[in-house]
């Protein structure tokens, strides 16, 4: 159990990637605490973990927010020595019809969440000496997509933002990397395939197919293989993983 000691805070964790996360994480002997913005779900992702599995009610873009319940989750079950940035939202619109309320949307939950959530939790890793920092970004953060633009520029951010800190803490015994996936089973991806019946009239499987069809393995990726990265980051082995932003992706990127 490499992880076991540790304690792990993950947002966007009730359901999809963060959900299979927290299983993986847990299994490796970490502690856990789960966040996202529902109560409801975050009880039913609690109750198919472990019964030590902590909870937290958080909306990522509030800064004050965020402190309060990095704070509390502390107190409750230790220092946070692992942290999850895994909380995002895609909405699509043509670049002409993002409207600069949408466009700040997608900026304030995909990247400026992942900065309120780090520099909260940062200075426990610093006291502990040891940390890892995934952010959950997107092939959408390695190349472009279409009628996502707000989207894809806050994950190109956060891969920077990812770069950048890795840099900064280097010698700080803190690794600071990204896990992009390509479309993946999870909720927006249903949202996606939603919107494609919509628009085009093309049924689901005709929608799922469109999408899966940039991946040379021909497939959506599922959460348990992008939970498999994740967890390898965190282990003691990964130490010289720093910078990087790896795609789990079937092959879509290269």
């Amino acid at each position: 159990m490499p992880l076991l000691g540790h304690h792990a805070f993950i947002t966007g964790g009730s359901r999809g990637i963060g959900l299979a996360c927290a299983r993986a994480l847990l299994a490796d002997g970490a502690r856990v605490t789960i966040a996202g913005r529902d109560a409801a779900s975050l009880e039913r992702a609690a109750a198919q973990l472990s019964p030590g599995v902590a909870t937290c009610v958080l909306d990522v873009t509030d800064e004050a927010a965020v402190q309060a319940a990095v704070a509390a989750a502390a107190r409750q079950l230790g220092p946070i020595t692992i942290l999850l940035n895994n909380a995002g939202q895609a909405l699509p619109a043509p670049f002409a019809k993002t409207s600069s309320r949408h466009w700040q949307q997608m900026l304030d939950v995909n990247l400026t969440g992942a900065f309120h959530c780090t520099q909260a939790v940062l200075p426990q890793m610093l006291d502990q000496g040891w940390g890892r920092i995934i952010n959950i970004a997107s092939t959408a953060g390695l190349k472009g997509y279409k009628y996502v633009s707000a989207y894809v520029a806050a994950k190109h951010g956060l891969v920077g933002l990812t770069k950048a800190l890795a840099l900064e803490l280097a010698s700080k015994n803190i690794t600071v990397n990204a896990v992009c996936p390509g479309y993946t089973e999870t909720d927006i991806v249903q949202d996606a395939i939603a919107n494609i019946m919509r628009t085009t009239g093309r049924t689901q499987e005709q929608a799922r197919a469109e999408l899966a069809a940039g991946n040379p393995q021909q497939k959506l990726v599922q959460v348990e293989e992008v939970a498999n990265a994740v967890a390898w980051l965190c282990q003691p082995a990964a130490s010289a993983m720093t910078g990087q932003s790896i795609a789990v992706a079937g092959g879509e990127v290269m």
